[in-house]
């Protein structure tokens, strides 16, 4: 026989060898022993994660001659035809090329002759999702009532493309998402089983890369274990694949940290250099202060950041350095690089913007740090007691006071350019944000952030002040089209005008 692909090689056989996909395992053997089978089910989910294979399983322990099993033998005749792609009571059909009505009339009139010599004839359509119209309403009759002994399995990528009537004549099982962790350990045990030396972080690379899909996986192992001459290296596939190592991730992280902007835009170079997909590195530095953000916040839990317990252990190491609005301040940052790219043929320039930005984010201090700044020396009178604080004051301190916010905290600065003071009342300055940015307003609600307000005020104006945030019924200057700062300095220097139609 000849050299067989690992994706074929390793194909599940046995509801036991699936992989990623207990929730639809369990479920179709509590069927199978019950004998409660379905006239048709729909298989949904994401590309090479079992879904035909599985339809394949189903099949088999259906017309095993153990009779209807959760555990066929495969062994007699009509597993190992099923297995080998040649039964003539299971047929397999691509949707993709069979879409129209001709083909399914003709499925139709077939449908009415019993099994060669199985127990069920069995139709499995892959891509399912591809049939016309037409061709699904001419199928729909004998979905409902097919003959006793024909059993329909639909595999799709696209379930929203099939027509609901359909749908409400199959039992629909989703698929997932394979888990990065359950990805590596079947490459670990087909690296064992193939005698190829694959170090670990290969695998992790390649899980990372395949997006769940643990067909993409085992393909791209059978190219490195072919590729490579003796042990399979990190080096390879980074070469073979154009895959942005974790290392640079880290290190691009770290240089944020240190705000060492040549080094980031070198680490940038390198990247580019080496023939890396530039998109590809924008999505990965995202994901990357993504699992930063979950590390932080659930102390590094492996399920829920999807990837081995040494990398999980440093992101929560390295998220110690930031805070969390250091991360969606990030986050802002490489969203627009993501949709300044979109405008300009090359990514590199906005990237290297991006980077420059990143590396001089300001740091949050604590709010505990913040309270702890006020001299005890200095008291704060309340605004009864000192008649130089006024609302009025107030409006023409404001970006004085958005300044003085921003040294401490320059995201909590960038929410409050929206806002403008509007009340002064029993030592309470009442502060208002359009309608809409109640992101804006949630945001300076936060306790930490709301002290800091409070310190900032109480400190300019020498006054025991406290801060209470509302939305107006008016949306924002950019939002109204009224003249923003900018477009009023652009209408002065050129001596325009803003017709409003």
């Amino acid at each position: 026989m000849g050299y067989v692909v690992f994706a074929l090689k390793w194909r599940p056989q046995s509801f036991n060898e699936i992989v990623g996909q207990a929730h639809i395992v369990t479920k179709l053997k509590a069927a199978l022993e019950k004998e409660r089978v379905a006239n048709a089910y729909l298989f949904t989910g994401p590309r090479g994660v079992g879904k035909t294979s599985t339809a394949r399983i189903l099949a088999k322990a259906l017309n095993c001659k153990e009779g209807l099993t959760a555990n066929p033998c495969g062994k007699c005749t009509s597993c190992l035809q099923i297995t080998q792609g040649r039964s003539l009571d299971v047929i397999e059909i691509d949707g993709a090329s069979n879409r129209g009505i001709d083909e399914i009339r003709t499925l139709r009139e077939n449908v009415k002759f019993a099994a060669v010599s199985a127990r069920f004839k069995i139709y499995i359509i892959d891509e399912v999702h591809m049939l016309t119209t037409d061709a699904f309403n001419a199928l729909l009759k004998t979905l409902e009532e097919p003959p006793e002994f024909v059993k329909f399995i639909f595999a799709t990528t696209q379930p929203h493309k099939v027509i609901p009537t359909v749908l409400s004549r199959c039992q629909r099982f989703d698929f997932r998402r394979i888990p990065v962790l359950e990805i590596i350990a079947q490459l670990e045990k087909i690296a064992g089983q193939e005698k190829a030396k694959v170090s670990k972080e290969v695998l992790f690379a390649i899980a990372k890369s395949s997006d769940g899909s643990l067909r993409d996986a085992e393909s791209v192992l059978d190219q490195l274990v072919a590729f490579a001459k003796n042990e399979v290296s990190l080096e390879d596939i980074v070469s073979l694949f154009g895959l942005v190592e974790q290392e640079a991730l880290f290190a691009i992280a770290d240089t944020i940290i240190v705000k060492d902007t040549e080094k980031a835009l070198n680490l940038l170079n390198t990247v580019i250099e080496e023939g890396k997909d530039t998109s590809v590195f924008l999505t990965n530095l995202i994901e990357h202060f993504r699992n930063l953000m979950i590390a932080k916040i659930t102390q590094a839990d492996a399920k829920l950041i999807d990837l081995p317990q040494d990398i999980c252990d440093r992101l929560l190491e390295q998220s110690g350095s930031f805070s969390l609005g250091e991360i969606f301040s990030v986050f802002n940052i490489l969203v627009n690089t993501h949709e300044m790219s979109r405008r300009l043929d090359s990514l590199r320039i906005p990237l290297e913007i991006a980077l420059v930005k990143l590396t001089h984010i300001k740091k949050d201090p604590p709010a505990q740090n913040i309270l702890q700044k006020q001299p005890q020396e200095n008291k704060v009178e309340p605004v009864e007691n000192n008649p130089g604080v006024s609302l009025e004051n107030i409006k023409d301190s404001w970006q004085d006071i958005i300044t003085a916010v921003g040294r401490v905290k320059m995201s909590l600065a960038t929410f409050m350019h929206e806002a403008s003071p509007i009340r002064l009342a029993n030592n309470i300055l009442t502060v208002s944000f359009p309608k809409n940015c109640s992101l804006h307003k949630e945001s300076v609600e936060r306790k930490e952030n709301r002290l800091i307000i409070e310190k900032v005020l109480s400190e300019l104006f020498n006054a025991t002040l406290r801060a209470s945030f509302i939305l107006s019924q008016e949306a924002s200057r950019e939002e109204s089209g009224d003249e923003t700062p900018f477009i009023k300095s652009v209408l002065e220097t050129f001596k325009g005008r803003v017709i409003k139609e």
